[in-house]
Parts: structure tokens; sequence; C-alpha cells
């Protein structure tokens, strides 16, 4: 009968290890779904960014923002929407062009040696055929001067 009781008494600390084992996990795994619906909830990469309207009023913030304005006026594919995106590096892993998908700062420094600054800006516009045209550019900057590094979209 003593055996009995000591087989009794480890079964139960062993079985409540176990369950202890299970709760412990439990909690885990609902913190880590729980966090990663709390970072799911608000607008992240690209949508954190507005659509602009460059029309003929539209007073560009800078030269690439004036560059579209002019090459839009010269070609009549007014109004032309635009983001954007600056140097977000998030919203650049989402790029996908002809020469990079889903590069990071590091890989545009490498790829063009000399770059002094770079910019991501999408546009959205319809062409003559009233087709609408979306796609994202890359902006690389170079002694000062701003010229089309990548051109694609990005990814969802």
């Amino acid at each position: 009968m003593k055996k009995s009781k000591i087989e009794g008494v480890s079964m139960n600390k062993t079985v409540r290890i176990v369950i202890y084992f299970l709760i412990f996990d439990a909690v885990v795994i609902a913190g880590y779904f729980g966090l990663r619906s709390l970072r799911a909830r608000g607008p992240s990469g690209s949508e954190k960014y507005e659509w602009v309207t460059i029309d003929a009023n539209y007073t560009p913030k800078d030269y690439i923002e004036e560059y579209i304005k002019t090459d839009s006026e010269a070609k009549g594919t007014f109004p032309v929407y635009l983001r954007n995106y600056g140097k977000d590096p998030s919203v650049l892993k989402k790029f996908k062009g002809s020469n990079f998908a889903g590069p990071s700062e590091a890989v545009l420094n490498m790829s063009y040696k000399g770059m002094e600054d770079w910019k991501l800006v999408e546009v959205k516009y319809t062409n003559e055929k009233k087709k609408e045209v979306r796609r994202t550019i890359l902006y690389v900057m170079f002694g000062g001067t701003w010229r089309v590094g990548d051109s694609g979209k990005l990814m969802k």
C-alpha cells in the first residue's frame, strides 16, 4: 500500500507540471497573436501616405514634384495623383522594379556608387486611352541632380 501512495503523489506532481506547462504555452501563444493583431490594425507602409492631386494650380514641394507637374502639363495628363514616400525604408522594402525587388538602403548604396540621396514616389494618372496608369518611381541624386533610378510597383 505504501508503494501506491508514493506513485499517486508523483503522478499528481507530474500532472501538475504538465498542466502548468500547457498554461504557460497558451499564455505565450495568446500574447504572440495579440501583439500581431495590434500591429496589423494601424496603417503601415504605403497606407500611411495620402494621395496628393497635382494640377495646374498645385504648388510643388520639391524638385521631383515640380518635374512631375511640368511633365504632366506638357503631356496633358492632368490631374496626376502622387504619393511621395520620401526615404521610408518600410515602403522601399515593398518596391519591385526592373532592377530591384524589395531592396534595402544598403543595397541602393552598393548599386548606385556615389549616390547622395534617394526618394520613392508613386504616381497615378489616366492616359490618352482612358486607362489608369499607376507606377512607383525610385529617384536617386548624384551631384545635386535627381534622376530616375528604377521604375516599377509596390508589392502588397
